[in-house]
């Protein structure tokens, strides 16, 4: 019964998806009607206007943000699995700020010892600032990992991690002192996050990556469940646990890092989704955790995306402030409820 309620949810999320992506193709500041939609997708001769808007914004920003709500919230679902911790999320081990550290010195440094900042530099800019988000994120990454050799205990290393963002946050503070106000504009800018930087061929690559890394993250579920039981019982059943926790956080630490280079920081769905997750599905077996909390972080950057490009908005609000307004509410929802369960029984 658990099976099918759970195939039958998945199915609804999945419909959710299609009818949120179509949406978000229809909807916008300049409103394109249904049958020229599908003329445009079918590749049949329509306005070139609405096509150009379709297949150079709107398409790409939802696909965009399908895949990155799925890597985010699957990241967050790792990290609150491996720290037992419901408060984890993808920026806990300070990943996020050594992403936003490496592209503050493009932004920011750059163009105070070289006259030019990188960030201005159009296609070669945006080249930069997505490599300089990678190395950021993985340097941290594999920072958390020698110290995770260090040290036993998660609480141990969950403080360490925020203690690292802490500092990254820190440089960062000086290089905005010591930069110009335009170059702080657009790393903060950068720092609002957004599903519409992603388009054409870095589309098509951020997509194939994500397609790949998303596979990998599932191969991770055994040893999740057995993490579940406690460190003497998985000890028992013989699974290395720090060998397990590693490949946890740098399956994480990954898709954050990844996302991050293209999207900027997306707060709030790695950790808001999850619980959402678990409340619908009523259910810890990540066997249909991981693929649920996928599809909900889908569902919920396409929703977020779509209110953030709403008409009578100039431009597009940014997309942190979108999830953080619409997840917050609905997280408080779902703890409340099941508190009333909790005291219910």
């Amino acid at each position: 019964m658990k099976t099918r309620r759970a195939i039958s949810l998945m199915f609804v999320l999945i419909i959710g998806i299609l009818l949120l992506l179509v949406i978000n193709l229809l909807i916008g500041s300049v409103s394109i009607p249904m049958l020229d939609v599908c003329r445009i997708l079918l590749g049949n001769d329509a306005n070139e206007i609405w096509t150009n808007i379709i297949y150079s914004s709107r398409l790409p920003q939802a696909l965009t943000a399908i895949v990155a709500g799925a890597g985010l919230a699957v990241s967050g679902l790792q990290m609150q699995t491996v720290f037992r911790n419901p408060l984890a999320g993808p920026s806990v081990l300070g990943i996020s700020n050594g992403s936003a550290l490496g592209v503050a010195l493009v932004v920011l440094l750059s163009g105070r010892l070289g006259g030019v900042a990188l960030s201005r530099l159009g296609y070669l800019g945006d080249a930069a600032i997505s490599v300089a988000a990678i190395v950021g994120a993985l340097a941290v990454m594999m920072l958390i990992l020698w110290i995770s050799q260090q040290v036993k205990g998660n609480v141990t290393l969950l403080i360490i991690g925020v203690m690292i963002g802490y500092m990254t946050n820190a440089i960062i503070g000086v290089l905005k002192f010591l930069s110009p106000e335009e170059d702080v504009k657009a790393f903060v800018v950068w720092g609002l996050g957004s599903f519409s930087r992603v388009s054409g061929d870095e589309m098509v690559l951020f997509v194939i990556i994500m397609c790949v890394l998303l596979p990998l993250a599932f191969l991770l579920v055994k040893p999740m469940n057995i993490l579940l039981l406690g460190d003497r019982y998985a000890e028992n059943l013989g699974l290395n646990i720090r060998r397990s926790r590693m490949l946890i956080i740098i399956s994480s630490g990954i898709l954050v890092a990844v996302v991050t280079a293209y999207c900027g920081p997306i707060m709030f769905i790695g950790l808001a989704v999850p619980h959402l997750a678990r409340a619908i599905f009523r259910t810890a077996d990540h066997r249909i955790l991981m693929p649920a909390t996928a599809l909900c972080g889908a569902v919920l950057a396409l929703f977020c995306n779509l209110i953030a490009r709403l008409p009578g908005f100039e431009g597009a609000l940014p997309v942190n402030s979108v999830t953080a307004l619409i997840g917050a509410p609905v997280i408080a929802a779902v703890l409340f409820g099941r508190r009333k369960d909790e005291m219910g029984e």
